[in-house]
């Protein structure tokens, strides 16, 4: 343990002088498994990227059968290529028509640039607008859309032209103009601690987007593929945007993601020039098949969604009385911890890994701890954590 570790902080780039520093040697189901043989509850679904846990048979099944035909083949969008018309025709059956024809990109900060990309090639403008506690990524582009200006200062300048208004208010609806490419928004803020969109004001950002021409932009890279009770977050809501970018727990923790909107829409991408957004990687075999056996266990296993609420529901009934709790936020199994400073929030997510569970906090806020567990949890590994969580709060 000790030469790997002095080994990875040697040779592997870090992004924080903190790392939870537990060496894995495999994961099965809800948990980490380390070289000394202790096991660690996931309660963070690899933020937000294992929804059905670790090692499901169908997606190992899946990439392995590929895996003998092959791996890669050419860039996106030269070949006919199975894994890719698959999985598109499979996931857009699962959303409102519009939504008839998957961009396939590699991870969910691209798809973000190119959704960015796509509205102001759509409306010859360039304005983009974002909210407060917004993360959409850390690349160049996604990073000038980021909520936070603490992250952002270190590498100015950034794109210019763009416009961040308040989640949830009213009046920024007036700011979406004539002047506007895009609204990109989450229906649920994960990095802010998980702060929940209201059903009036999505409402109206898709008729202010309708009347002023800009498009709108649900990221759903965090909240999609089951996490909050549904395949998408915004089923609750009623409210269908022009471009829905996923990633994340779409390809069932192989790395893929994509923008979703009208074929119209993304033929812009075809001409004046043509290649306006292309990739490697994007829809590479491996990973469409991975992401096509994680769709199909999300669709036929009915259970896995609606018990969704119940787990839950079951987190925040025993650990919201809990005094050193001030809120539980959430939406489905997307769960803030809310302190009262961000001393007790670090404190209890060490006291959780005392007892067995991996928790991490959130980008922009401080005070809360994410409790995001894989879908597939079962009843009773879900009260033996809790109880541990109980645990880990009463030694604060």
């Amino acid at each position: 343990m000790a030469n790997q570790l002095k080994a990875f902080k040697k040779y592997v780039g870090q992004t924080s002088p903190y790392p939870i520093e537990l060496e894995i040697e495999r994961a099965e189901g809800v948990f980490y498994i380390t070289t000394s043989g202790k096991e660690y509850f996931d309660f963070t679904s690899g933020i937000a990227v294992n929804n059905l846990g670790h090692g499901n048979e169908r997606v190992i099944k899946a990439i392995t059968k590929q895996a003998k035909k092959n791996l890669h083949t050419m860039v996106y969008g030269e070949f006919v290529e199975s894994p890719q018309v698959d999985y598109a025709k499979l996931l857009v059956k699962q959303l409102p028509k519009p939504l008839n024809s998957l961009y396939y990109c590699t991870s969910g900060s691209e798809a973000v640039e190119a959704s960015m990309k796509l509205a102001k090639r759509k409306t010859q403008r360039t304005e983009i607008i974002y909210f407060k506690g917004a993360y959409h990524g850390s690349t160049h582009g996604a990073l000038s859309i980021m909520g936070s200006e603490e992250y952002k200062e270190a590498y100015r300048p950034l794109l210019p032209g763009n416009r961040m208004c308040t989640y949830n208010s009213m009046e920024s609806i007036e700011q979406i103009t004539e002047k506007t490419a895009g609204v990109i928004v989450e229906v649920a803020q994960a990095a802010s601690g998980v702060t929940v969109a209201k059903k009036e004001w999505l409402k109206a950002l898709r008729e202010q987007c309708d009347k002023t021409g800009a498009l709108l932009i649900f990221d759903e890279i965090q909240t999609g593929f089951g996490r909050t009770g549904k395949l998408f977050a915004f089923e609750h809501f009623n409210v269908v945007p022009d471009v829905l970018l996923i990633a994340k727990a779409m390809g069932g923790g192989i790395p893929i993601g994509g923008l979703v909107a009208n074929r119209k829409l993304l033929k812009l991408f075809t001409k004046q020039p043509i290649l306006g957004h292309i990739n490697t990687f994007g829809g590479n075999a491996i990973a469409c098949a991975a992401a096509k056996a994680t769709l199909q266990e999300l669709t036929t296993n009915t259970k896995l969604l609606a018990d969704v609420e119940r787990k839950a529901n079951y987190i925040k009934d025993h650990l919201g009385d809990h005094d050193e709790i001030e809120k539980i936020s959430n939406m489905g199994l997307l769960i803030a911890l809310h302190f009262k400073s961000k001393e007790k929030a670090l404190a209890f997510m060490n006291n959780a890994l005392k007892q067995q569970i991996v928790l991490i906090g959130f980008l922009l806020n401080d005070n809360a701890v994410r409790l995001a567990p894989p879908l597939t949890i079962s009843t009773k590994e879900l009260k033996k954590a809790v109880n541990l969580l109980q645990l880990a709060l009463d030694d604060l």
